[in-house]
């Protein structure tokens, strides 16, 4: 007997038993009717009630909670720093007069490569030429002065052994003959500084590279203590690219080196241009600055690199990428897998014994593309919960499964197909 037929009957008993049934029938039929009704709900709500009880008792099983995960091991991580940095020339030379005079021609073509002692401009040489030749004139004097004096001088000194002359005049003429060679050197040095000068009305170019465009025209007056250059030449290939790095960040990387958690790294340089371009050479890092620039508590270290193509020019921003230490035991654990609380805390949920969730905190500083490299919290061959995390709650029982497994759908027995048309066919 099904527990709704039971329930109708029990209450009809009830009902017979004290008269109730038969004259609540003949005064109100109505109130019958609604009776009935009600029973007849209780009844069949006391059915469904039963039907969806859990078997196992009240409460019944917590049901766990499927997951994939990933088994982590140790790796060589690369520690890759990124940093800004801009371009500056290899070499670079501002050209100025060294004699004062009238600019006649400029002999070179702006932007061009020039190569050192290449003549760009030509200033009046007349005044340093007419220099020179009274330096000559003045030289070939005091030659003359000399030649005189010193035969006279000469002329004394035997005399001077025979008592014909006295030792006072031997003296004077000996001391003239001395003072005329010092009057011929200084000649002879006046006249290689008329001719240095005369050199320098031809302005050459100091160093090789692309010279700018000119900020002295032809006829202008220059002079040597003027404040604006004739020119500038940068030396473009080689280049150098200035790169500023924390302090602190430079300390711990020492830090680490010293203590053997990092391997050193390799002191290849790769350049990002402006527009994200990869630029297609490769520098080395010649040094770092051993004085930390007080205003931005950064270091400047100096990467040199080819530019046989002129692509990178002076003042241009850049981002350089190179290996500053190798991790020999970092994780490499997915994004996703990685939470972290308010305070920037980051957890990862683990497969414990007995298939429980087990939140771990990680250490996780820096990332590696798709990765966080994780350098402390995680042990070997730890499975990493990826996939179900909003599931999953601490000391939980879970179904893992590898990540990414393809989910296998059976095609329902001939058995089940029974039960259920059979459940709905008496089901209430």
């Amino acid at each position: 007997m099904g527990p709704r037929l039971v329930a109708l009957t029990a209450a009809w008993r009830w009902s017979h038993g004290r008269g109730i049934a038969a004259s609540s029938a003949r005064r109100t039929p109505r109130s019958a009717v609604a009776s009935w009704a009600s029973i007849a709900a209780l009844g069949l709500l006391g059915a469904c009630a039963a039907k969806s009880a859990p078997a196992g008792g009240a409460g019944g099983a917590s049901a766990s909670a499927a997951v994939g995960y990933v088994v982590v091991e140790p790796t060589r991580v690369a520690l890759t720093s990124e940093l800004s940095g801009r371009v500056g020339a290899y070499e670079s030379s501002e050209v100025r007069p060294q004699v004062s005079g009238v600019i006649e021609k400029r002999v070179f073509t702006e932007g061009a490569l020039v190569t050192r002692g290449q003549p760009l401009y030509q200033i009046d040489s007349s005044l340093y030429r007419a220099a020179v030749n009274q330096a000559q004139a003045n030289l070939q004097s005091a030659e003359a002065n000399l030649t005189a004096l010193q035969a006279l001088a000469d002329r004394y000194q035997p005399l001077l052994k025979m008592q014909f002359v006295s030792r006072q005049d031997y003296d004077n003429a000996a001391a003239a003959a001395g003072q005329a060679r010092g009057v011929v050197a200084q000649s002879r040095a006046a006249l290689d500084t008329a001719r240095i000068n005369l050199k320098f009305t031809t302005v050459p170019a100091p160093i090789s590279g692309r010279i700018g465009r000119s900020l002295s025209t032809v006829g202008a007056l220059v002079t040597t203590s003027q404040a604006n250059p004739l020119t500038t030449i940068e030396g473009l290939d080689p280049m150098f690219v200035d790169i500023q790095q924390s302090s602190g960040e430079l300390l711990a990387l020492r830090r680490s080196l010293t203590s053997g958690g990092l391997a050193p790294g390799s002191a290849a340089v790769r350049l990002t241009l402006e527009d994200g371009s990869l630029y297609d050479q490769v520098g080395t890092v010649e040094f770092s600055e051993a004085v930390v620039d007080p205003t931005t508590g950064t270091v400047t270290l100096r990467v040199r690199i080819a530019n046989p193509q002129g692509v990178l020019l002076p003042g241009m921003f850049v981002r350089a990428s190179f290996v500053q230490g190798v991790d020999t035991a970092a994780f490499l654990v997915p994004q996703v897998a990685v939470s972290r609380d308010p305070k920037g805390q980051a957890s990862v949920y683990v497969v414990g014994p007995r298939d429980k969730a087990i939140q771990r905190r990680i250490t996780a500083d820096r990332t590696q593309g798709a990765f966080w490299v994780v350098t402390q919290g995680l042990d070997p061959g730890d499975k990493v919960v990826t996939q179900g995390l909003a599931n999953v709650q601490p000391n939980k029982p879970l179904r893992p499964v590898a990540a990414n497994t393809p989910q296998r759908i059976a095609p329902p027995s001939a058995a089940g197909v029974g039960n259920s048309r059979a459940s709905g066919a008496g089901g209430g």
